[in-house]
Protein backbone atom coordinates (compact mmCIF):
# COMPACT_ATOMS: atom_id res chain seq x y z
CA UNK A 1 0.00 0.00 0.00
CA UNK A 2 1.48 3.24 -1.05
CA UNK A 3 1.87 6.15 1.85
CA UNK A 4 -0.23 8.97 1.29
CA UNK A 5 2.71 11.10 1.46
CA UNK A 6 6.12 10.13 0.29
CA UNK A 7 9.16 9.92 2.26
CA UNK A 8 11.68 12.54 0.95
CA UNK A 9 15.35 11.03 0.20
CA UNK A 10 18.13 13.91 -0.71
CA UNK A 11 20.68 12.24 -2.08
CA UNK A 12 23.89 14.63 -2.12
CA UNK A 13 27.50 14.60 -3.84
CA UNK A 14 30.36 16.96 -4.17
CA UNK A 15 29.47 18.48 -7.65
CA UNK A 16 31.32 19.11 -10.35
CA UNK A 17 31.89 21.60 -13.47
CA UNK A 18 29.84 21.02 -16.51
CA UNK A 19 32.40 22.82 -18.58
CA UNK A 20 36.41 24.40 -18.38
CA UNK A 21 34.28 27.72 -18.48
CA UNK A 22 32.52 26.97 -14.88
CA UNK A 23 35.83 25.83 -13.42
CA UNK A 24 37.00 29.14 -11.64
CA UNK A 25 33.27 29.61 -10.20
CA UNK A 26 33.10 25.95 -8.93
CA UNK A 27 36.69 26.86 -7.17
CA UNK A 28 35.73 29.86 -5.56
CA UNK A 29 32.73 28.04 -4.00
CA UNK A 30 35.54 25.23 -2.68
CA UNK A 31 37.23 27.64 -1.55
CA UNK A 32 34.94 29.89 0.41
CA UNK A 33 35.37 32.95 -2.24
CA UNK A 34 38.93 33.21 -1.86
CA UNK A 35 40.93 33.74 -4.96
CA UNK A 36 42.58 30.79 -6.84
CA UNK A 37 46.32 30.99 -7.40
CA UNK A 38 46.37 31.22 -11.40
CA UNK A 39 49.06 28.11 -11.45
CA UNK A 40 46.49 25.99 -9.66
CA UNK A 41 43.67 27.39 -11.83
CA UNK A 42 45.55 26.47 -14.99
CA UNK A 43 46.37 22.86 -13.08
CA UNK A 44 42.94 21.75 -12.79
CA UNK A 45 41.48 23.33 -16.03
CA UNK A 46 43.89 21.07 -17.33
CA UNK A 47 43.14 17.90 -15.80
CA UNK A 48 39.71 18.58 -16.75
CA UNK A 49 40.71 18.89 -20.61
CA UNK A 50 42.26 15.38 -19.92
CA UNK A 51 38.92 13.86 -18.98
CA UNK A 52 36.92 15.31 -21.65
CA UNK A 53 36.21 19.08 -20.50
CA UNK A 54 33.66 18.49 -17.91
CA UNK A 55 32.92 16.54 -14.85
CA UNK A 56 30.19 13.44 -15.46
CA UNK A 57 29.82 13.51 -11.84
CA UNK A 58 25.95 15.26 -12.24
CA UNK A 59 25.40 12.77 -14.93
CA UNK A 60 26.19 10.00 -13.09
CA UNK A 61 24.67 10.94 -9.91
CA UNK A 62 21.29 11.56 -11.26
CA UNK A 63 21.64 7.44 -12.97
CA UNK A 64 21.99 6.72 -9.26
CA UNK A 65 19.12 9.12 -7.78
CA UNK A 66 16.98 7.78 -10.78
CA UNK A 67 17.69 4.08 -10.31
CA UNK A 68 17.19 4.47 -6.69
CA UNK A 69 14.19 5.50 -6.71
CA UNK A 70 13.03 2.91 -9.00
CA UNK A 71 14.54 0.32 -6.65
CA UNK A 72 12.50 2.43 -3.56
CA UNK A 73 9.29 2.58 -5.22
CA UNK A 74 6.15 5.09 -4.44
CA UNK A 75 6.64 5.46 -0.83
CA UNK A 76 9.83 7.20 -1.22
CA UNK A 77 10.52 10.57 -3.48
CA UNK A 78 14.08 11.12 -4.15
CA UNK A 79 15.91 14.03 -4.79
CA UNK A 80 19.54 15.50 -5.56
CA UNK A 81 21.47 17.98 -4.60
CA UNK A 82 25.40 19.20 -4.76
CA UNK A 83 27.64 20.61 -2.43
CA UNK A 84 29.66 22.43 -4.15
CA UNK A 85 27.57 23.23 -7.27
CA UNK A 86 23.93 23.38 -8.94
CA UNK A 87 21.93 21.56 -8.06
CA UNK A 88 22.41 23.36 -4.77
CA UNK A 89 21.50 21.35 -1.69
CA UNK A 90 20.16 24.23 -0.17
CA UNK A 91 18.05 24.83 -2.95
CA UNK A 92 16.52 21.16 -3.29
CA UNK A 93 15.73 21.51 0.75
CA UNK A 94 13.43 24.23 -0.37
CA UNK A 95 12.02 22.08 -3.56
CA UNK A 96 11.77 19.80 -0.69
CA UNK A 97 9.61 22.01 1.53
CA UNK A 98 7.65 22.85 -1.48
CA UNK A 99 6.78 19.68 -2.06
CA UNK A 100 5.30 19.26 1.54
CA UNK A 101 7.78 16.26 2.29
CA UNK A 102 7.16 16.53 6.19
CA UNK A 103 10.06 13.06 6.92
CA UNK A 104 12.92 12.47 5.00
CA UNK A 105 16.77 10.78 5.00
CA UNK A 106 19.83 12.36 3.74
CA UNK A 107 22.26 10.25 2.10
CA UNK A 108 25.90 11.31 0.44
CA UNK A 109 27.48 9.27 -2.55
CA UNK A 110 30.59 8.79 0.03
CA UNK A 111 30.44 5.71 2.00
CA UNK A 112 32.81 7.11 5.11
CA UNK A 113 32.30 9.69 7.62
CA UNK A 114 34.18 12.36 8.63
CA UNK A 115 33.85 16.13 9.71
CA UNK A 116 35.19 17.63 6.64
CA UNK A 117 32.62 15.55 4.64
CA UNK A 118 29.14 13.89 5.39
CA UNK A 119 29.11 16.26 8.46
CA UNK A 120 29.93 19.38 6.18
CA UNK A 121 26.75 17.89 3.67
CA UNK A 122 24.47 17.55 7.13
CA UNK A 123 25.07 21.05 7.64
CA UNK A 124 23.75 22.13 4.44
CA UNK A 125 20.37 20.62 4.60
CA UNK A 126 20.27 22.42 8.23
CA UNK A 127 20.99 25.37 6.51
CA UNK A 128 18.54 24.83 3.73
CA UNK A 129 15.74 24.32 6.08
CA UNK A 130 16.57 27.51 7.64
CA UNK A 131 17.01 29.42 4.26
CA UNK A 132 13.47 28.25 3.28
CA UNK A 133 11.64 28.05 6.61
CA UNK A 134 10.89 24.39 6.28
CA UNK A 135 10.49 21.52 8.83
CA UNK A 136 11.19 18.38 7.56
CA UNK A 137 12.22 15.48 10.39
CA UNK A 138 15.58 14.13 8.75
CA UNK A 139 17.35 11.24 9.48
CA UNK A 140 21.17 11.49 8.35
CA UNK A 141 22.91 8.13 7.57
CA UNK A 142 26.20 8.71 8.39
CA UNK A 143 28.12 6.02 6.60
CA UNK A 144 27.55 2.73 4.95
CA UNK A 145 31.50 1.51 4.49
CA UNK A 146 30.52 -2.16 6.33
CA UNK A 147 27.31 -2.52 4.87
CA UNK A 148 27.44 -6.02 2.87
CA UNK A 149 25.95 -5.21 -0.87
CA UNK A 150 28.83 -2.22 -0.73
CA UNK A 151 31.11 -4.92 -0.23
CA UNK A 152 29.85 -7.29 -2.43
CA UNK A 153 29.75 -4.35 -5.04
CA UNK A 154 33.66 -3.59 -4.59
CA UNK A 155 34.34 -7.45 -4.20
CA UNK A 156 33.43 -8.21 -7.43
CA UNK A 157 35.57 -4.92 -9.13
CA UNK A 158 38.56 -6.78 -7.32
CA UNK A 159 37.30 -10.29 -9.54
CA UNK A 160 37.04 -7.68 -12.65
CA UNK A 161 40.15 -6.21 -12.31
CA UNK A 162 42.02 -9.71 -11.29
CA UNK A 163 40.37 -11.34 -14.10
CA UNK A 164 42.44 -9.28 -16.99
CA UNK A 165 45.11 -11.55 -15.89
CA UNK A 166 45.79 -14.87 -16.98
CA UNK A 167 44.71 -17.05 -13.86
CA UNK A 168 48.30 -18.44 -13.27
CA UNK A 169 49.82 -14.88 -13.18
CA UNK A 170 47.00 -13.47 -10.88
CA UNK A 171 49.02 -14.20 -7.78
CA UNK A 172 51.94 -11.81 -8.58
CA UNK A 173 48.53 -8.64 -8.88
CA UNK A 174 48.88 -6.43 -6.24
CA UNK A 175 44.89 -4.87 -5.54
CA UNK A 176 45.50 -1.56 -4.21
CA UNK A 177 42.90 0.29 -2.19
CA UNK A 178 42.88 3.90 -1.84
CA UNK A 179 40.20 7.03 -0.73
CA UNK A 180 40.29 10.60 -0.61
CA UNK A 181 42.91 12.09 1.86
CA UNK A 182 42.33 14.30 4.93
CA UNK A 183 44.59 16.30 7.03
CA UNK A 184 46.52 14.04 9.08
CA UNK A 185 45.29 16.57 11.99
CA UNK A 186 41.74 15.65 11.07
CA UNK A 187 42.38 11.57 11.65
CA UNK A 188 44.84 12.31 14.82
CA UNK A 189 41.77 14.72 16.35
CA UNK A 190 39.73 10.99 16.45
CA UNK A 191 37.66 11.37 13.32
CA UNK A 192 36.61 7.83 12.10
CA UNK A 193 37.01 8.61 8.45
CA UNK A 194 40.62 6.66 8.51
CA UNK A 195 39.19 3.43 10.40
CA UNK A 196 36.32 3.72 8.48
CA UNK A 197 38.12 3.18 4.57
CA UNK A 198 40.69 0.92 6.23
CA UNK A 199 37.67 -1.50 7.25
CA UNK A 200 35.88 -1.48 3.99
CA UNK A 201 39.52 -2.36 2.37
CA UNK A 202 39.76 -5.11 4.70
CA UNK A 203 35.94 -6.46 4.19
CA UNK A 204 36.64 -6.31 0.67
CA UNK A 205 39.98 -8.10 0.22
CA UNK A 206 38.22 -10.96 2.91
CA UNK A 207 35.47 -10.70 0.71
CA UNK A 208 37.39 -11.03 -3.21
CA UNK A 209 39.24 -14.21 -0.90
CA UNK A 210 42.80 -11.93 -1.10
CA UNK A 211 45.66 -12.60 0.99
CA UNK A 212 47.01 -10.20 3.51
CA UNK A 213 49.80 -9.67 1.10
CA UNK A 214 48.55 -9.47 -1.91
CA UNK A 215 46.23 -6.17 -1.06
CA UNK A 216 47.65 -2.73 0.45
CA UNK A 217 46.12 0.78 1.04
CA UNK A 218 47.17 4.24 0.01
CA UNK A 219 45.58 7.67 -0.29
CA UNK A 220 44.81 9.48 -2.78
CA UNK A 221 43.88 13.39 -3.92
CA UNK A 222 45.89 15.26 -1.19
CA UNK A 223 44.36 19.06 -1.07
CA UNK A 224 46.62 21.65 -1.87
CA UNK A 225 47.47 23.05 1.41
CA UNK A 226 51.11 23.19 3.02
CA UNK A 227 50.21 20.98 5.93
CA UNK A 228 50.72 17.54 6.26
CA UNK A 229 47.97 15.02 4.35
CA UNK A 230 47.33 11.14 5.52
CA UNK A 231 49.76 9.02 3.04
CA UNK A 232 51.15 6.85 1.69
CA UNK A 233 50.16 9.58 -1.12
CA UNK A 234 49.26 6.68 -4.20
CA UNK A 235 51.48 7.57 -6.60
CA UNK A 236 54.66 7.17 -3.97
CA UNK A 237 53.34 3.68 -2.49
CA UNK A 238 53.72 2.29 -6.28
CA UNK A 239 57.07 3.64 -6.53
CA UNK A 240 57.21 1.55 -3.18
CA UNK A 241 55.52 -1.48 -4.64
CA UNK A 242 57.96 -1.17 -7.67
CA UNK A 243 60.88 -1.56 -5.45
CA UNK A 244 59.79 -4.82 -3.78
CA UNK A 245 59.55 -6.00 -7.70
CA UNK A 246 56.02 -5.84 -7.86
CA UNK A 247 54.50 -4.83 -11.67
CA UNK A 248 51.12 -5.92 -12.15
CA UNK A 249 48.61 -3.73 -9.64
CA UNK A 250 44.74 -3.14 -9.65
CA UNK A 251 43.31 -0.13 -8.17
CA UNK A 252 40.07 -0.27 -6.61
CA UNK A 253 39.55 3.42 -5.13
CA UNK A 254 36.92 2.39 -2.21
CA UNK A 255 36.66 5.65 -1.05
CA UNK A 256 34.71 6.72 -4.52
CA UNK A 257 31.09 5.91 -5.53
CA UNK A 258 31.15 7.33 -8.92
CA UNK A 259 33.66 8.36 -12.28
CA UNK A 260 34.47 12.21 -11.31
CA UNK A 261 38.14 13.71 -11.54
CA UNK A 262 39.43 12.47 -8.73
CA UNK A 263 39.20 8.98 -10.10
CA UNK A 264 39.46 9.74 -14.00
CA UNK A 265 42.28 11.84 -13.58
CA UNK A 266 44.19 10.89 -10.09
CA UNK A 267 44.16 7.59 -10.83
CA UNK A 268 43.47 6.96 -15.14
CA UNK A 269 46.20 9.53 -15.99
CA UNK A 270 47.89 10.56 -12.83
CA UNK A 271 49.03 7.20 -11.28
CA UNK A 272 48.64 5.24 -14.66
CA UNK A 273 51.81 7.65 -15.48
CA UNK A 274 53.46 7.13 -12.24
CA UNK A 275 52.87 3.20 -13.14
CA UNK A 276 54.22 3.55 -16.40
CA UNK A 277 57.22 5.11 -15.91
CA UNK A 278 57.95 2.72 -13.43
CA UNK A 279 57.55 -0.25 -16.01
CA UNK A 280 54.23 -1.51 -14.36
CA UNK A 281 51.02 -2.22 -15.68
CA UNK A 282 48.19 -0.31 -13.54
CA UNK A 283 44.80 -1.84 -13.97
CA UNK A 284 41.40 0.05 -12.92
CA UNK A 285 37.71 -1.90 -13.20
CA UNK A 286 34.61 0.88 -13.29
CA UNK A 287 33.66 3.08 -10.77
CA UNK A 288 30.03 1.29 -9.09
CA UNK A 289 27.94 4.06 -10.68
CA UNK A 290 24.72 3.14 -10.84
CA UNK A 291 25.11 -0.94 -10.64
CA UNK A 292 22.42 -2.62 -9.86
CA UNK A 293 23.99 -4.34 -5.95
CA UNK A 294 25.16 -0.70 -5.08
CA UNK A 295 21.81 0.93 -6.21
CA UNK A 296 19.91 -1.99 -4.01
CA UNK A 297 22.44 -1.58 -0.93
CA UNK A 298 21.62 1.99 -0.85
CA UNK A 299 18.01 1.50 -1.11
CA UNK A 300 18.45 -1.28 1.78
CA UNK A 301 20.24 1.52 3.84
CA UNK A 302 17.58 4.16 3.39
CA UNK A 303 14.68 1.65 4.89
CA UNK A 304 17.09 0.80 7.49
CA UNK A 305 17.18 4.07 8.46
CA UNK A 306 13.10 4.67 8.42
CA UNK A 307 12.54 1.51 9.50
CA UNK A 308 10.36 0.37 6.29
CA UNK A 309 10.34 -3.26 5.08
CA UNK A 310 10.88 -3.93 1.45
Amino acid sequence: MTRAEPIGVLVMAYGGPASLDEIPGYLADIRHGRPTPRAVLDEITENYRAIGGRSPLLEVSRRQVDALAEELGDDFRCYLGMRHWSPWIEDVVGEMVSDGIERAVSLVLAPHFSALSVARYQQKVADGLELYHGRIDVEHVPSYHDVPGLVEAFAARVEDGLSRWPEADRGRVQVVFSAHSLPERVLASGDPYGEQCLETARLVAARAGLDDDSWSWAYQSAGRTPEPWAGPDLGEHLEELAAQGIRDVVSVPVGFVSDHVEVLFDIDHKAAAVAAGLGMRLERPPSLNDDPVFIAMLAEVVRARVGVAA
